[in-house]
Order: structure tokens, then C-alpha cells, then sequence
């Protein structure tokens, strides 16, 4: 068993968090490559609730060791924050932590300048952040004149300097723009963020090297990214995605460790399909077997607590994200919350315009008029929560998750029926 990757397969929320904690068994380290506080992983183990955003799931297993590359964006109050809630939880984060030299880091004014992205667009064209200032820190990461990576912070009298002249710009810039804006004060957040620096500096390195190290030790690592493929800002459903490559093709990028390192390709889906924010989605059901799916299967969002949209499984969508991804085995997730469903629904094309349409779509204009052709299959009424064999499961139930592997053209891994880490089927 060599190094993995977990990547989501759909808009994100697809449970991958319970599979990177499960494949902890078999790894050595936990990287994380892209995305910042916007994510949110729960895991659930002997009935804690553990939530994490920015810290790898691998931190709830002692002796695993845990990177935050510099693909990421990181709000360092919003870290500090976790790890504290991670210890009083009775984790140990010990020297377990890496944090990426090279990540960016995200400022308070980055949260202003998404607030300002999201209020001044139309209902229509939100594109539904989680305002956490993500977006602009990527934003100012490519534009290169405002980016301040996690490495400055350390050079504190040329921090200040730099810092004077980026806050004197957004300034003007959100003032002009925002009609309640009250100016930051360049000074009082270098001082903020050069403490925050300095709680963080028992946990920053070169983490491409200390990856790089770990790899030619043989160590085993687990790639775990964020969001879902879905979302990735160049393969995704643009401009309804995230600011990130939230795909398998984040990972290089994101991590400094080219994709041949890795052996296991795992791409997770749930067994229906969701979606937060805008954008759009064709098997959406705003009826009530949606909302029997949002609240069977608690779709709220882990860090925003918003509701998710929820409907049936999109096999265009999640082919075209199995593909760009790589996936060579595929976890099924949240099987159990169709129990109990005469029959299920599984769109295997969309039609648009009288024509047949297999693939994603790449102009907005052309996907908002796709709509799902769909094939039925049978559901089950049993509860599948106990199961712990595959051939236990309802015949319906085994042929559902077999129709998906086929659809999408890979051998079915994992199938997960309950949120506990005890809950999960391993087929291979």
C-alpha cells in the first residue's frame, strides 16, 4: 500500500472526511492541498462529533501527522480557533501539525471584500460564498501584488511596511463601495496578525520538503482535498464553483508532490446528489422527496449551517468529475438515507433542446437548459444502518450502488451506511 487520494466527486459534502479518517489505518500522514475555512468535514467516532475546516481529519488519530500545504488559504483566528476546539475535545495536536510557509494567508479585509462581491451582485448571479474572504485571497494570491503568504509574517518590519500600503488600497477600495465600510487600521492588523504568527510558529515549514522527506522515508500519505470536483474553478460548473482546484489536479499544485506518487485513486459520491448556493443542478428535487432527503440525511452545511438542495444522482456529472479526477475506485456514501423510498431515480443523460446531451456541459447558458433523462430502479424498505456485509444489504439496495459503479465506469470500493466510522462496508 503506497500514498492515496480522497477526492469528492460532486459539489462537495460527499462524507469524504469519514473515509480519509477510515483509510488512517493504512497512511502515515494526512495533506491537505487546496480550499481554506470553507470546507467542512464531519466525523463522528464512538458518538463524538468532530468538525473540522482547515485541519486535516488525520489530527483525530494519534500518530498521524498532519500538512496543511500551500494551495491552501488560511485564516489564522479561524485556525487557531479549530485546534483549540480539537484539544478541548481531548485531541492531542502535539508536533503533528505542518502548516505550509507558503500558504496564503487571508485578512480581514478579504471578508469585506467578499461581503461586497455577494451584496452588490443580483439575486440571481450570487454565486453563494461562505464569506470567509476565500475567493479574494486567491484573488490576490494570482494578481500577485496584494498576496501575503504565511512566510511574511516572519519579517515583521517589512510586513508592516507592505501591509500599510495594501490596507491604504483596500481601503479607498471599499469605501468607495461600501456604504457602511469602516476602515482597518494597517497597524492594529499587523499587530493581530503578527501574534497570531507567533502562536502558529511551532507548526510552519517548507512542507514540500518535509512531504518530499517523508515520501523517500516510504511513509505513506493520504491526499484529502476540499469541496468537491464539481466545484473546481477550471473543471467545474464555472462560475458556481470555488476559487481552487478542488479536483485530483489540485494536488501537485497544491501540495508539491507530483501525481506518480500516488497509487490509490478514491472518488467519493454520495448515493443522491446536493448542492449549496447557486448554480445549476438538474436532478434537483425542491419537492418532498428532497426535503425528505435534506432531513433524513441532516443536509446542512457543516460550517455555514445552511440547507442544502438536494435530488437524485447525476451520472453526467459525476462521470465527468470521475474522469478529470482519475478515479480508480469508487465509496458510495450515505446509502441509508434512501432507505425506505418506493423507487429511486438515477439521471443517466440530460436532453436539451430535443438532443441527447452525455456530457457537462461548459457554458453556463447551454447547462441551465439541460434536463435529466432518467432511469428508474427499485427501492427498499428495510433499514440498512446495522448491515456490516455487503451481501446482507437489500437485493435493491446492491443493485443500486452496482448500477453506479457501471454508470460511471468504476469498481465500487466502500459503501457507507451511517455516519459512524463502524458503519462502512469494504468490498475490496
Amino acid at each position: 500500500m503506497g500514498s492515496t487520494c480522497v477526492v469528492g466527486l460532486q459539489w462537495g459534502d460527499e462524507a469524504k472526511g469519514k473515509i480519509v479518517d477510515l483509510l488512517c489505518d493504512q497512511h502515515d500522514v494526512v495533506v491537505r492541498y487546496q480550499g481554506g475555512a470553507n470546507a467542512g468535514h464531519t466525523v463522528v467516532h464512538d458518538g463524538v462529533t468532530y468538525k473540522l475546516s482547515l485541519v486535516p481529519t488525520g489530527i483525530l488519530r494519534p500518530g498521524i501527522e498532519c500538512v496543511i500545504g500551500n494551495g491552501v488559504v488560511i485564516h489564522p483566528p479561524a485556525l487557531l480557533k479549530e485546534l483549540a476546539t480539537l484539544e478541548s475535545q481531548g485531541v492531542d495536536i502535539g508536533g503533528r501539525m505542518h502548516i505550509s510557509d507558503r500558504a496564503h494567508v487571508i485578512l480581514p479585509y478579504h471578508l469585506e471584500e467578499e461581503r461586497l462581491t455577494e451584496e452588490s451582485a443580483d439575486a440571481a448571479d450570487h454565486i453563494g460564498t461562505t464569506r470567509r474572504g476565500i475567493g479574494p485571497c486567491y484573488r490576490d494570491k494570482v494578481g500577485r501584488v496584494h498576496g501575503v503568504r504565511v512566510a511574511d509574517l516572519y519579517h515583521p518590519s517589512v510586513f508592516r511596511e507592505r501591509l500599510t500600503r495594501i490596507v491604504d488600497y483596500k481601503n479607498r477600495l471599499l469605501d468607495a463601495m461600501l456604504p457602511d465600510f469602516k476602515p482597518f487600521d494597517a497597524a492594529v492588523v499587523a499587530e493581530e496578525y503578527l501574534e497570531y504568527a507567533e502562536r502558529l510558529r511551532p507548526y510552519v515549514c517548507d512542507t514540500s520538503v518535509w512531504v518530499h522527506r517523508a515520501v523517500e522515508q516510504g511513509r505513506r500519505l493520504l491526499f484529502e482535498g476540499a469541496q468537491g470536483s464539481l466545484l473546481d474553478v477550471d473543471h467545474g460548473s464555472y462560475p458556481y464553483v470555488t476559487s481552487s482546484n478542488s479536483s485530483a489536479a489540485g494536488i501537485a499544485a497544491g501540495s508539491g508532490v507530483p501525481t506518480r506518487r500516488i497509487d490509490r485513486w478514491i472518488g467519493v459520491v454520495k448515493a443522491y446528489t446536493t448542492r449549496v448556493g447557486g448554480g445549476p443542478f438538474p436532478t434537483e428535487q425542491d419537492n418532498a422527496i428532497g426535503e425528505r432527503i435534506r432531513q433524513v440525511g441532516r443536509e446542512y452545511g457543516t460550517v455555514t449551517g445552511r440547507p442544502r438542495r438536494c435530488g437524485w444522482f447525476d451520472v453526467v456529472a459525476a462521470r465527468h468529475a470521475t474522469r478529470i479526477s482519475g478515479s480508480t475506485e469508487l465509496a458510495v456514501m450515505l446509502l441509508d438515507v434512501l432507505s425506505g423510498l418506493e423507487e429511486l431515480k438515477v439521471a443517466v443523460a440530460y436532453e436539451r433542446d430535443g438532443r441527447r446531451v452525455d456530457d457537462l456541459p461548459a457554458s453556463l447558458c447551454d447547462f441551465e437548459r439541460c434536463r435529466p433523462v432518467y432511469e428508474t430502479l427499485p427501492g427498499w424498505s428495510e433499514p440498512i444502518t446495522e448491515v456490516s456485509r455487503w451481501n446482507d444489504l437489500p437485493a435493491a439496495a446492491r443493485e443500486y450502488v452496482a448500477f453506479l459503479g457501471r454508470q460511471l465506469g468504476v469498481t465500487v470500493g466502500i459503501v457507507s451506511v451511517g455516519p459512524d466510522r463502524r458503519q462502512t462496508i469494504l468490498l475490496t
